[in-house]
């Protein structure tokens, strides 16, 4: 299928059947031997929205190499430019929770038992930076547990989705208005979650994960949190 991307750098991407790892021509060698009509600037031009897109990673000494595909970078991006112009991470949120518990249970049939041990670790950690002094709160807990239950799921789209809510539930400084009741309840959820998918019961970890979102409480700050990420 013949796809217009509507970008002359990406179409040639495609059409030259460049695979991640591979490393594309300098811009100079793109320009100057006549694999694009475009000048040097245009390509620059290009190649930097390939690269915010996470298409393409420009590194000194190594340079210009194609990326495994991920729809996380186009997510955030766009989410981010979105908060920017006054859209809220309300609706982002809802958008996660109904994708996540559409395909929980086709996830959940998935999962390994090494994965259950993964978010059991996840609940340990949490649990004892809870019951520390000063306790920590557990962000990275958070996310693994949840991203842990999709590691299996073959669909880049939804795992897109799922990974950008995370960067950008840390970018609004969502985990700023969370008390030690709240985050309590949370891993009190978490450990049900956990107890009902190792027994099988995909359906009550599903309506477990649904109450828990129900706890999230807060009002994000107005910031200029989004001038500072460089959007």
């Amino acid at each position: 299928m013949e796809i217009d991307l509507g970008s002359d750098f990406l179409n040639y991407i495609i059409e030259q059947g460049y695979q991640p790892g591979d490393r594309l021509p300098s811009i100079q060698q793109l320009t100057g031997d006549a694999h694009l009509d475009m000048s040097a600037n245009k390509v620059r031009e290009q190649l930097e929205v390939a690269r915010a897109l996470g298409w393409v990673e420009v590194r000194s000494k190594r340079g210009t190499r194609i990326r495994e595909y991920a729809f996380t970078p186009a997510v955030r991006l766009s989410a981010l430019y979105a908060f920017a112009c006054g859209e809220s991470f309300e609706a982002f949120a809802s958008l996660r929770n109904h994708v996540e518990a559409a395909y929980w249970n086709e996830a959940c049939a998935l999962l390994e038992p090494a994965d259950l041990q993964v978010m059991q670790g996840c609940l340990d950690r949490a649990c004892q930076k809870l019951d520390s002094r000063p306790i920590h709160i557990p962000n990275p807990e958070h996310r693994q547990f949840h991203l842990t239950v999709f590691t299996h799921l073959d669909n880049k789209f939804v795992l897109g989705i799922l990974e950008a809510y995370w960067d950008l539930y840390e970018e609004v400084g969502a985990n700023r208005y969370q008390d030690y009741s709240y985050l309590r309840q949370v891993w009190d959820y978490h450990a049900r979650i956990l107890r009902l998918i190792a027994a099988g019961d995909f359906d009550g970890a599903r309506q477990t994960f649904l109450q828990h979102t129900r706890l999230l409480r807060y009002e994000p700050e107005k910031t200029s949190w989004a001038l500072e990420s460089g959007i």
